[in-house]
């Protein structure tokens, strides 16, 4: 069994990517309560409060936190996922995206030391996906929890210290993103792609052009064609 408070020091940051196929999860985690916390794609299967606040402290109430203990992990968690001057709307009345915002901060009212985020974003549009990303991402790097997500979204696996790819319950493939999303047609095997940038390099490589295929961003693929047409206008 993999140690994952081992994994948490080496990996703060982990990310798999599977296929439709049957997996099983098999890491024993911890006996410690409030180790790991899980949430998944819907988060209205999470929300059971009419009141965000009180939806946020149903967690720690069913640990037996003190009351007052649980005033202060609420306010800490809604501030934590940018959510404080929501406390005390209806979750029903709130986007998808802020929904999920509302369910990740139940679970940090918890305290949990990993998160773990099954296709917590397949269903939002971009700007909610863009919402959850950004928070799951500040968690880790700013209070160093460690977020495992679960997602079928390329380029939420971009940032990510490291990239599992599951084939079948199988590790497929496992390293740092730019190693992994480098591999494209491997990835193409198994059903998946890689980040739109990478695709696009991967076509211009294809076409004859020697680019290397580790421009993830933006930015570095916007760098990496603009080095390769300079090459080759120097030639």
């Amino acid at each position: 069994m993999a140690d994952v408070k081992e994994e948490s020091k080496r990996y703060p940051l982990l990310e798999f990517e599977y296929d439709k196929g049957p997996y099983e999860k098999t890491l024993e985690l911890s006996n410690q309560p409030g180790f790991v916390s899980y949430t998944s794609g819907n988060p209205d299967n999470q929300i059971v409060a009419n009141v965000v606040e009180e939806d946020v402290a149903f967690g720690p109430e069913n640990l037996g936190v003190p009351t007052a203990e649980i005033r202060r992990r609420v306010d800490d968690a809604l501030a934590a996922v940018g959510m404080e001057q929501f406390a005390r709307h209806a979750p029903h009345l709130l986007s998808g995206g802020q929904k999920q915002r509302i369910a990740i901060a139940g679970i940090l009212a918890m305290e949990p030391e990993c998160i773990v985020l099954d296709e917590a974003t397949a269903m939002l549009d971009p700007a909610g996906r863009r919402e959850v990303i950004d928070t799951v991402r500040r968690l880790n790097r700013e209070r160093g929890i460690t977020v495992v997500l679960i997602t079928h979204h390329m380029a939420e696996a971009e940032s990510a210290d490291r990239v599992i790819v599951m084939n079948d319950g199988q590790v497929a493939m496992d390293g740092a993103p730019h190693d992994v999303f480098a591999q494209v047609d491997r990835l193409h095997e198994l059903g998946l792609a890689a980040p739109d940038t990478v695709e696009l390099l991967h076509l211009l490589r294809e076409a004859g052009m020697d680019v290397p295929l580790t421009g993830l961003t933006v930015d570095e693929c916007a760098d990496t064609i603009c080095r390769a047409f300079g090459g080759a206008e120097g030639k």
